[in-house]
């Protein structure tokens, strides 16, 4: 005569438990470590920051980047990106890339696909080490100050002056 297995103990489960299983342990992996990439970025950033204050600068020159490149680059060391059908999603929504970004950073050698094991998307966009050198040494630099104008500030018409007095 068998007896029923003690709590806690293997049993027999059914297909769709064990998927629905192995779904909530993927989500709970996912949403455990989904914030290791971003410490380590801003960890990284600190540290050079730190590095280039005590008069220590990275030997490597940061790449010449676009503003939309510069993002991606980041993002794409935080792993927040991936390829699906050939368009790029995205974990955060606050940013937008496209996939000719990721094709130009492509060719200059600084991110690299790599088949993702992850069911729903197709590929996984990853720093190359001179992609990592190369944003190394753009952590803690002065960026360009946003272009002005040279033209004084336009004056307020005459109503608008005499109503806030």
């Amino acid at each position: 005569m068998t007896q029923p297995p003690a709590e806690g103990l293997l049993f027999d489960v059914t297909e769709p438990q064990a998927r629905q299983e192995a779904g909530r342990r993927f989500t709970l992996v996912a949403s455990l470590t989904a914030l290791g990439a971003s410490d380590a970025v801003a960890t990284a950033e600190l540290f050079v920051a730190e590095r280039r204050r005590r008069g220590f600068m990275p030997k490597d020159q940061p790449p010449a980047l676009s503003p939309a490149q510069a993002t991606t680059l980041r993002a794409v060391a935080r792993g927040d990106v991936a390829i699906t059908r050939g368009k790029p999603y995205l974990r955060r929504e606050e940013i937008r890339v496209s996939i000719r970004t990721i094709r130009s950073l492509e060719s200059r050698g600084l991110v690299m696909r790599e088949d993702c094991p992850d069911y729903f998307r197709d590929e996984r966009v990853q720093l190359t080490s001179a992609g990592r050198r190369g944003l190394a040494a753009s952590f803690a630099r002065q960026r360009p100050t946003a272009l002005t104008t040279t033209h004084p500030a336009a004056l307020l018409p005459a109503a608008a002056a005499i109503r806030s007095r």
